[in-house]
């Protein structure tokens, strides 16, 4: 099999372009927009929900995007989101990207641009990467750097055939999720039937008092959880951590973890989240970053840019549920504060008001949905197991050890 290295720009169809960007008044409506938001969340963007941006037909024929086109990280406050790789892929409607992304578009007739996607996942195109990357507070890349890089491929065929074998893991991975969207879509219409439509057991018996079951109460958010119960003090990290930042989250999931020594470790790596804690960044609450925390490792470090919510009277399915609420995630869109990066605290969380029921009803609750997320978690790890299978074929294949 003959490899052979080219400079990346000489596989584009036409220039990179950078993304657009637009006033506020043009927000809303039109043409779905890719913002890093999508780029830390999916490595495959596709049909997923997404913001929207009043686009004309001359503008999306410039920076529309097309199944295979690929998507960097133009900049980024945290350091994995500078240069980050995403491929477009089976797009149902006009969709643009914003201003910190670039877009390539390969010729598909020489190069599969599912195989250069993963060529930049593998150990030496992140290095490739990170050796363009520059800044200190915004870490970014630039276009004339990227098309400078020197990649290393094979053959056509060859790169079909690999990118074909890493596709499968990544099949998997997300029929995986589909699965898992549905589980919790089905603890969330349980939670909707029971303490928004309060249609839960016994109700048809039930007095109602000031709009609420009697003995139900509407507390703050704060008397029923803690926020941020537990963190290492300074000098006392663990040796090793797998450290996990707001990038590292997406909705309803923990996508990864960085390993690290305690030296290494930036100084917002103190927070330590308990089973059944959640946990919710506080940057951009538009994004709905937050995840149930479950079977955490000692060595986990969570960032303090996470308000951490551990249940103390209800159980933690109900606290997840309720805290990812649309009307919960408006209520922190609301409280947010900065233009650039609107963001919350924790105080905003604790006055949020919420519904408690009685201990008998919730204790049935936390029972119905107990092996609802118990199953959701063995998808969860089928798919780190089918992470991990993959990214140790992926250096392999890259680099011709394994032939295929």
């Amino acid at each position: 099999m003959s490899w052979q290295s080219i400079r990346f720009g000489d596989a584009y169809a036409e220039a990179s372009r950078n993304g657009v960007y637009k006033p506020k008044e043009f927000h809303g409506a039109g043409a779905k927009i890719v913002n890093m938001g999508e780029l830390f969340r999916y490595d495959f963007i596709a049909g997923q929900e997404m913001a929207r941006l009043q686009m004309s037909d001359s503008e999306l024929s410039k920076s529309g995007l097309c199944d295979g086109d690929l998507l960097f990280g133009r900049r980024s406050l945290v350091d994995e989101g500078a240069g980050k790789c995403s491929l477009v892929a089976n797009v149902t409607e006009p969709t643009t990207f914003e201003s910190s992304l670039i877009r390539v578009r390969v010729r598909q007739d020489v190069f599969d641009p599912r195989f250069l996607f993963y060529w930049f996942k593998s150990p030496g195109g992140r290095g490739r990467i990170r050796a363009i990357v520059s800044g200190v507070n915004v870490k970014g890349i630039r276009g004339s750097d990227l098309q400078n890089i020197e990649v290393v491929l094979p053959d056509l065929p060859t790169q079909q055939r690999i990118a074909g074998i890493l596709s499968a893991y990544d099949d998997l991975i997300e029929n995986n999720r589909r699965r898992i969207g549905l589980l919790e879509q089905a603890a969330r219409l349980l939670y909707r039937e029971w303490f928004v439509h309060f249609r839960f057991p016994g109700h048809e018996t039930t007095k109602f008092v000031d709009g609420l079951p009697e003995g139900w109460s509407r507390p703050k958010l704060g008397e029923i959880c803690s926020t941020n119960k537990k963190s290492h003090k300074a000098g006392k990290l663990p040796t090793r951590l797998r450290y996990i930042d707001i990038g590292s989250v997406s909705t309803g999931r923990i996508d990864h973890s960085t390993e690290m020594s305690a030296e290494e470790a930036p100084g917002r790596a103190r927070r330590i989240a308990e089973d059944g804690d959640t946990i919710w960044s506080n940057v951009r609450p538009n994004l709905r970053a937050y995840a149930l925390v479950t079977a955490p490792r000692p060595e986990d470090v969570f960032s303090t840019g996470f308000t951490i919510l551990h249940a103390e009277t209800v159980s933690p399915y109900f606290l997840y549920l309720a805290v990812t609420t649309d009307d919960f995630v408006k209520h922190l869109e609301n409280h947010a504060t900065g233009v650039g990066y609107p963001a919350v605290r924790a105080d905003d969380f604790e006055r949020a008001l919420v519904i408690k029921p009685t201990d008998a009803v919730m204790a049935k609750f936390h029972e119905l949905c107990q092996p609802i997320f118990s199953q959701r978690q063995q998808l969860f790890d089928q798919n780190a197991q089918l992470s991990r299978a993959r990214d140790l074929l992926l250096p392999r294949l890259m680099d011709g050890r394994i032939p295929v």
